[in-house]
């Protein structure tokens, strides 16, 4: 099994920055692609970045220019660097892993932006 841990959340005011961060663990640890969503209260859970095994990524056009997405693969690491945060970015944040054909997710992170 894969576990999946995100950290890095936490109370930001609008227009700063947060980093966040997915820890992959598990035997054999084969990981296609990651990607991490979020979820506000009363939202259903959307696709924020993904990022594939060979390097392409893929953003949602609401978080293009502010947001970036890597991984460390020797180390089983994401992240997501959040810039010009905004109040509508609030939410979930949740790291999600495709992995020998099964999905994963992690617990999520809280995110909020207010002043």
């Amino acid at each position: 099994q894969v576990q999946l841990v995100e950290s890095g959340g936490g109370l930001v005011q609008p227009g700063g920055s947060l980093r966040l961060s997915c820890a992959a663990s598990g035997n054999r640890l084969r990981i296609n692609a990651m990607g991490w969503y979020r979820q506000a209260p009363g939202k259903t859970r959307e696709p924020v970045a993904t990022i594939f095994s060979g390097g392409n990524t893929n953003y949602a056009d609401s978080v293009k220019g502010r947001f970036t997405i890597s991984r460390d693969n020797a180390k089983n690491m994401m992240y997501l660097q959040m810039n010009s945060l905004k109040p509508e970015d609030t939410a979930v944040y949740y790291c999600n892993v495709f992995s020998g054909g099964v999905v994963y997710w992690g617990q999520g992170t809280q995110v909020t932006v207010s002043s």
